[in-house]
């Protein structure tokens, strides 16, 4: 099996587009035809909501996209039902063609980071069989190593936190260390990683060790371009976090590769905001494919990923 770095790259200049899908199902906001008749779920109901409802997304974005990044916290906070479901979403997407970030920002030390890497990281290599997964640099470099480690063997692939979307990330990663913020410490760190993981049998300019930079920063952004040379970078934070086209901009090379842009909410509950209000929620899946498109329309016009087309 290619890298994933090498799948990644050709998936992204096969779909002509660097969008991301966040599969991040909340009950709350699930269409009407997912919850009717359902006053006090249990982790059952859910499970088959969140299955059902994924599938249906998968299904829309998956000609569209190359990828999607289901968010394991919002099945994990439903129990065993609800984990199978995600397991069968992540099967699923694969079957559909898509490449899977699993969003789980795992991490611990020695055995335990070497339990969740074998665990987590690997299509049909590991029982969770996702392709990439986030990963937290905050215990420090043994902690990283087996899941880098894990990688490497199976064409998986590890995105490192390193400058995260959240207004109260800066409380510690924008901290001075030696002169400079600690997402920088934590950024030539990766970079090193990747470059030593760089495979002198492929073209492709960026290894399968890649960080996790948000779009609400967007001058950080091409700065973390300029010091990840080697680096994929996934970028959240676009859309209902408030990032746009324009903000990351910085994330691409040349030739608009080098990044993927995830949009979670703002694509799965387009039919709840008012530019997709003439879909109604009986039509939410003619909602999804249009803020799919116009996602892939607004990074073409903003960004070097038009230059994919």
């Amino acid at each position: 099996m290619p890298s994933f770095s090498d799948r990644l790259a050709l998936a992204i200049a096969e779909k002509k587009t660097p969008v991301l899908v966040g599969l991040d199902p909340r009950w709350a906001q699930l269409p009407c035809v997912f919850t009717q008749g359902v006053s006090e779920p249990t982790g059952f109901d859910v499970a088959e909501a969140y299955a059902q409802f994924c599938r249906a997304v998968i299904d829309i974005v998956a000609p569209l996209v190359p990828a999607v990044k289901p968010q394991a916290a919002f099945f994990e906070q439903f129990g065993p039902d609800a984990m199978r479901a995600l397991h069968g979403v992540i099967r699923y997407a694969q079957n559909q063609g898509l490449l899977v970030i699993l969003d789980g920002k795992r991490n611990d030390i020695g055995s335990t980071a070497a339990a969740y890497a074998a665990g987590l990281l690997g299509r049909g290599t590991s029982p969770w069989s996702a392709d990439a997964l986030t990963v937290s640099p905050y215990l420090g470099d043994d902690s990283l190593e087996p899941f880098i480690e894990t990688a490497n063997k199976r064409e998986a692939g590890v995105f490192i936190l390193v400058k995260t979307s959240n207004p109260g990330g800066k409380l510690f990663q924008d901290l001075i260390a030696d002169g400079k913020p600690v997402y920088q410490h934590v950024a030539e760190w990766v970079e090193s990683a990747a470059r030593a993981s760089l495979s002198p049998r492929s073209a492709n300019p960026y290894a399968s060790l890649g960080a996790v930079v948000g779009a609400t920063w967007p001058k950080q952004l091409a700065e973390m371009r300029q010091t990840l040379k080697s680096c994929w970078l996934l970028v959240p934070g676009y859309g209902s976090q408030g990032g746009a086209a324009k903000d990351v901009a910085g994330a691409f090379d040349q030739r608009g590769m080098g990044a993927v842009i995830n949009n979670s909410r703002g694509i799965l509950f387009a039919y709840k905001k008012p530019e997709y209000a003439r879909f109604g929620e009986k039509d939410w899946e003619g909602a999804v494919e249009a803020a799919t498109r116009d996602m892939i329309d607004a990074l073409a016009a903003e960004t070097t990923a038009g230059r994919l087309r």
